[in-house]
This record gives C-alpha cells, sequence and structure tokens, in this order.
C-alpha cells in the first residue's frame, strides 16, 4: 500500500470524491468556496466549476451534467455553461441548516441530508430527490449528515449523524426509495474522531473517513473493524475507489476547519490523496436518473 498527493489545490473543505466510470474522471468538491473540481486518474487535466453557494455533494445525471447540493437547495449544474439553476430548496425556514453529503442509489435517486451549520443541534434530516424532481424525507433529528452509502445488492442503506458516534444501517427498498428499521451498524472507536464521508467495497465492506483523527477504517458487513489507515493529514472527509479498475481509493481533505475547536494539519492540508496497491476494488456509482 501507498499513498500519494494526487492534486494540491488546498482546498478550503474538500469533499465528496466522485469516480465516474462513463467519462473515466474524478470529481470532488471544495464545501465552503463552492467549487467542483475534475481531473484524470492521474490527476492531470485538472477542471473547476464555481458555484453560488457552499456546496455539500454533487452527482452526475444519466443525460448530461450535475445535481449539486448546495447550502440552500438542490440544483443542477451545466458543465458546458457554469449555469446553475433550482430544483428545490427542502428547508426554506432552516436558514442556520445547510445541505449535505449525499449519493445515488441503484435506482437513480440523490439521497443527501442536511446539517446544523454550527454542528449542535438535531436540526438536520436526510432527503431523496426522486428523478421526478420530488423530494421526500427519509429520516429526521440529524446534526451532521454524512456517509450515505449502499450495500452491492444496494438493500442496505448505511448513513451517519457525524457526531453520534455510530453510523446507522437501514432495510432499503429499491423500488419504493424508502429506509426503514434503522439499527446501529457500528460505533466509533473511543480515540475515533466524527464519522465523515464513506463507501462500500465490492467486498461489501465499507470505508469511512473519520475526520480530526486522520484516520480511514474499513468495517466488515458485520460491522467489525477490519483494519484501519493513518492518514498524513488529521482532517481527512471522505473516500471513494475509483481508477479504470476501481483500485484506487481517493481520499479528500480539508486545509481550514470549519470551526475553531478543530485541529489544524501542516503542508499537505486541503490535499487530494490517492491510495494505491490494496488489494481492493470499489462498485461503480450511479448517476442520477433524472
Amino acid at each position: 500500500m501507498r499513498i500519494d498527493v494526487l492534486v494540491d489545490v488546498k482546498t478550503t473543505l474538500g469533499e465528496g470524491p466522485l469516480w465516474d466510470v462513463d467519462e473515466q474522471r474524478l470529481y470532488w468538491i471544495d464545501s465552503f468556496d463552492g467549487r467542483v473540481f475534475r481531473c484524470t486518474a492521474d490527476g492531470r487535466e485538472l477542471r473547476a466549476w464555481d458555484v453560488p453557494q457552499k456546496i455539500g455533494s454533487m452527482c452526475l445525471r444519466r443525460g448530461g451534467g450535475a445535481v449539486v447540493a448546495l447550502e440552500r437547495g438542490f440544483h443542477f449544474l451545466d458543465f458546458k455553461t457554469g449555469e446553475v439553476s433550482l430544483i428545490q430548496d427542502p428547508e426554506p425556514d432552516k436558514p442556520n441548516n445547510r445541505l449535505n453529503d449525499g449519493k445515488v442509489d441503484k435506482r437513480g435517486r440523490f439521497v443527501a441530508g442536511s446539517m446544523d451549520t454550527m454542528e449542535e443541534g438535531p436540526n438536520g434530516a436526510l432527503y431523496c430527490l426522486a428523478p421526478d424532481l420530488k423530494v421526500r424525507k427519509l429520516d429526521a433529528g440529524i446534526i451532521v449528515s454524512n456517509g450515505p452509502c449502499w450495500s452491492p445488492d444496494g438493500k442496505t442503506l448505511y448513513f451517519a449523524d457525524s457526531w453520534s458516534g455510530e453510523i446507522s444501517a437501514y432495510d432499503y427498498d429499491q423500488e419504493t426509495g424508502v429506509a426503514a428499521n434503522k439499527r446501529t451498524f457500528c460505533r466509533r472507536e473511543k480515540d475515533g474522531g466524527g464519522f465523515d464521508g464513506a463507501t462500500v467495497d465490492a467486498e461489501g465492506c465499507l470505508w469511512s473517513a473519520q475526520v480530526y483523527v486522520g484516520r480511514l477504517a474499513r468495517y466488515r458487513p458485520d460491522g467489525s473493524l477490519e483494519r484501519v489507515i493513518e492518514m498524513p493529514v488529521k482532517k481527512v472527509t471522505s473516500v471513494m475507489f475509483g481508477g479504470p479498475d476501481l483500485d484506487t481509493l481517493y481520499v479528500t481533505s480539508m486545509a481550514k476547519p470549519p470551526l475553531p475547536r478543530f485541529p489544524g494539519d501542516g503542508v499537505l492540508r486541503g490535499s487530494l490523496f490517492a491510495i494505491r496497491d490494496l488489494g481492493i476494488r470499489g462498485v461503480a456509482e450511479t448517476r442520477f436518473a433524472g
């Protein structure tokens, strides 16, 4: 195993690595600076798009372009023109919240949650944006929404409220997009940080970025801890397998903590990392069907 810096753009809050098998390109975002990045598997052909608000996550559309979960709602992003247009704001009455992490299920729905910007109150919720552009609430009472991802068969949804100290699992109905039977999947170790972005590999194991302690944790399908990888920065934020063989683990990080109580990092802060030679493959991400 080796850990390399793939791209050093000092993202203030790097998040959401997304490998697209159709384009063979890697996307990721800077949540605080409102920017979407794209590059090749080896970090070349870097391109960026600005968006008008803080951005929590994004997904690609089957027909081209993207959906971006911005501070104030779901929007379309046209890569050709850079134009951003509102789909729906699910929380117009909660100005202290913003949309955060999200991913697409096997049937092309975009599932993304919201968060309390001070990371204190359970004011957030988990939402599903359907291909017909209707928004439905899946869960509520969340402080910081993070790490939605699915088991390889799509029947289990994993999700973390970062400061709850655990990752939850739900039974997920692929036909209806309903999440039910919420239960604890795994709990944070005593010296672990907050559960941040996550992904599931082809073996059904969940990888979670443990922000503020600089670790990646791999959990078996039964929730037991399989391994821990120590990263060269403390503020790792999210993970995603990509590359031509889906065997490179891409890891985002932040250059500046969102609140003063969180730790700083050294010269590699805000870098996009690539971990190679793990001997593990990921699962291809689905595009949004709307």
